[in-house]
Parts: C-alpha cells; sequence; structure tokens
C-alpha cells in the first residue's frame, strides 16, 4: 500500500544522526516562544475560554484582547525579570493596532517571527496567489516596524497549504515551525531549496494545553518541568531543543503566570548547562555547520 506523502523531508531516527553540540558545548537550546495576536470583532476565526466552539462576541474578543492590553506586559516583565530573550508569533494586525507592542519588543531586541496578518483567518485554504499576497503584507509590516525583515513562520493556527514552504523560501524565510516532527532542527525540501524547521511544540502549549484540555496552570507548569527535566537529561545523548509556546491572553492570566514563573525559575537553576536563545539563533547556527551534520543537509 502507496500511503500520500509530502516527500518535504526523510526519515533519519534520532541516533542515527551526526553528533554536534551548540555554542559554548551546551547540549540543550531553551526558546520561550509567544504568539501575539489580533482578531476581528464579532467575525472571523478565533479561540473561545470554554475550549468549544462559540460565535464570536464581545466576551471572546475581550478575553483575547486582555492578552494585548495586559497579560502581554506582564509577560514582557517576567522576561525582564529573568533577564530572558524573547521571541514572538507576531500577527502583523496588532504591530498597527496596538504600535506601543513594536516599540517595547523593539526596546528589548526580541525577535519578531512572521505570524500572518491575522488569527482570524487562516492561510492554508488560500489560492497560492492569495497567499503569496499574505505572506509578503505581514512581512512588509513586521520589516517597517522591528526594522529588520523577519526570518521565520508560524502559520496562523499552525496552518500551511501544498505550497506554504514554496512561498515562505522564495519571500526569503530561512526557517518554520509549522512542523511540530522533532526535538532537533531539520532541513526541508521546497522547490527552490531548503528551509529549516525550527521545534516548536504543540504539546508544550498553553493554548491546547489550558484552553482545549483544561489543565489548569499549576498542570501546566508541571508539564514544563517534567519536559525539561527529561530533555536535559536526553541531551547528554543528543543535541536537543527545548521550546515552551505562550499566549498572553492565556499565560498572562495572573494565576497562570505565577505557576509559570516557577517553572522559569526550575529551568533557570540549571542555566549554565543551557544555550537560551531564540529560533532565529538556532537556525543561523544550524546554517553555520557542516553539510551532512543536521538532517537534509545532503
Amino acid at each position: 500500500m502507496k500511503l500520500p506523502a509530502h516527500s518535504r523531508y526523510d526519515y533519519v531516527p534520532i541516533h542515527k544522526r551526526p553528533q554536534y553540540d551548540w555554542p559554548e558545548g551546551k547540549r540543550l537550546a531553551v526558546t520561550f516562544n509567544n504568539n501575539i495576536e489580533h482578531f476581528a470583532f464579532g467575525a472571523g476565526l478565533g479561540s473561545d475560554s470554554t475550549g468549544a466552539p462559540a460565535t464570536q462576541s464581545q466576551r471572546n474578543y475581550a478575553w483575547r484582547d486582555y492578552g494585548n492590553r495586559v497579560g502581554l506586559w506582564y509577560y514582557l516583565d517576567l522576561l525582564d525579570e529573568f533577564g530572558l530573550p524573547g521571541a514572538h508569533n507576531v500577527n502583523s494586525a496588532v504591530l498597527e493596532a496596538c504600535p506601543e507592542i513594536g516599540e517595547r519588543l523593539n526596546a528589548r531586541g526580541d525577535e519578531y517571527v512572521g505570524h500572518g496578518r491575522t488569527n482570524s483567518e487562516r492561510q492554508d485554504i488560500l489560492w497560492e496567489e492569495d497567499e503569496r499576497r499574505l505572506i509578503a503584507e505581514c512581512t512588509e509590516i513586521l520589516a517597517r516596524v522591528s526594522g529588520r525583515r523577519p526570518e521565520g513562520w508560524l502559520g496562523p493556527y499552525i496552518a500551511e497549504s501544498a505550497a506554504t514552504l514554496d512561498l515562505l523560501k522564495e519571500a526569503g524565510y530561512r526557517y518554520v515551525m509549522d512542523w511540530a516532527l522533532d526535538d532537533q532542527p531539520i532541513w526541508m525540501r521546497t522547490r527552490t531549496g531548503p528551509i529549516l524547521s525550527v521545534p516548536y511544540p504543540l504539546e508544550l502549549n498553553d493554548s491546547p494545553s489550558m484552553v482545549f484540555r483544561r489543565h489548569t496552570g499549576r498542570q501546566f507548569a508541571e508539564m514544563i518541568v517534567d519536559q525539561f527535566d527529561e530533555m536535559l537529561l536526553q541531551s547528554k545523548k543528543y543535541p536537543l531543543v527545548f521550546a515552551v509556546s505562550a499566549h498572553p491572553f492565556i499565560i498572562g492570566q495572573p494565576f497562570r503566570l505565577h505557576a509559570f514563573r516557577d517553572a522559569v525559575r526550575h529551568i533557570l537553576e540549571h542555566r549554565d548547562e543551557l544555550w537560551i536563545t531564540t529560533p532565529g539563533e538556532i537556525a543561523r547556527f544550524c546554517a553555520s555547520l557542516s553539510q551532512g551534520i543536521v538532517p537534509g543537509s545532503e
């Protein structure tokens, strides 16, 4: 039986891959990934605090808008408190609606990751030309606000069409985070050359965990600690990427942020063993390695 396939990468089990270290001989890279999103009022797509499908209303719009008004600022203060770099998957519409957000990210020197125009829409249902336009519009606004072109992409709802990787490569993107297939970066094929897949978590992600699976903030913090402890152990055998995904309208709720702070404090007890970085830095490091080291670079 021959199943439909994507041909974007080959199967290479982790124990069959070449060994390498992260900078300064570190074995575990750590990234904190935050999603900054903007939604249409009473229209389009959008999650609901109940976790169930719901009509777009002032209630769920306000719940999500809390993230841009309050939760994000709590989260950024926490990064400042611990001296952590930030990477943000940014809807371009939020930078026009909330210009103070761009000002704060720029002052911190954080990384912008392309995240579409708005999470009120998906890109996987668009015709190729319309998807190309969506990518171009998002890229232009992020570059204008941040002063540099974004190098990475995470699609709204982590969704891709059959042409997304090709369009991103053609638009100048160096890496994507839509494929949660690995704990190491791998190179993926496009019609004009390779693009890097940087690990991004579907499981260690506050939205599916706490909104849809109804985990508490404390349970999510326990998940972070358990994931980190096990990956720190496994990194003695393999160079790995530990990543956490957050949304400020979820993690920025004070009762959740309190538990999250405890998890971050636990991680940083091992700071000397870690490469605390951003997805873009990981992508640049992988691009500097000799051919044949990162899967797909042969």
